[in-house]
């Protein structure tokens, strides 16, 4: 059996980034429950910060470098996504929406994605639900109904902050999960290996 294979995109700018830290946390709860159903998961993270310069050159010139092209190529090929972004004025970042304008608007038809973002405020958490969860339907995926967002106080040890911010973890990411688990698995194709001698019958001249 092939293992599913989960991306993580994480549109953080600092480090460290509590933008990472929560794609990290998401992952890694999608990966633990998917295990529970003798799913093997590889999880990648795609850190959008490393592929800045990659991404405003894309933009302008159509062409994606090596690193962007091979972030680009993770995502439409990943049987999930999970997608977080800091909130900036009340929205998802530049880098985050430009990343994803890079991909082609078919790329993401019936993928399951479960969106998530950071912010210094509970009041941004709203623009998951009017800006990201949008942006996901424009482009045809299956976004999760449970949206996850942190704010600074929720990442305080300990506490019913801490412990609410968990349950919403594994809460989103018990639905990623659903989802994954109900996708049909691909069986390891064997590799096909031609006989030496059939080889050579084969460059025979008559």
């Amino acid at each position: 059996m092939q293992p599913l294979k989960l991306v993580a995109v994480s549109a953080g700018l600092s480090r460290p980034s509590s933008t990472r830290l929560l794609a990290d946390r998401l992952a890694e709860s999608a990966r633990r429950q998917l295990a529970g159903t003798g799913r093997p998961v590889e999880v990648r993270v795609v850190e959008l910060r490393e592929l800045a310069t990659e991404i405003a050159h894309n933009l302008v010139t159509g062409f994606p470098g090596a690193a962007l092209g091979a972030a680009v190529r993770a995502v439409t090929e990943a049987d999930g996504l999970i997608a977080v972004t800091p909130i900036f004025t009340a929205s998802y970042s530049g880098l985050f929406k430009s990343f994803f304008d890079v991909i082609d608007n078919t790329a993401l038809v019936g993928k399951p994605v479960l969106i998530a973002a950071t912010g210094g405020t509970a009041r941004h958490s709203l623009a998951l639900e009017h800006a990201l969860r949008p942006l996901f339907a424009y482009l045809r995926a299956v976004v999760v109904p449970t949206a996850v967002y942190a704010a600074s106080e929720d990442w305080g040890s300990g506490g019913g902050a801490g412990q609410d911010l968990a349950a919403r973890v594994d809460r989103g990411a018990a639905e990623l999960a659903a989802l994954l688990a109900a996708r049909p698995a691909a069986a390891e194709q064997p590799e096909s290996v031609v006989p030496f001698a059939q080889q050579l019958a084969a460059l025979r001249v008559d």
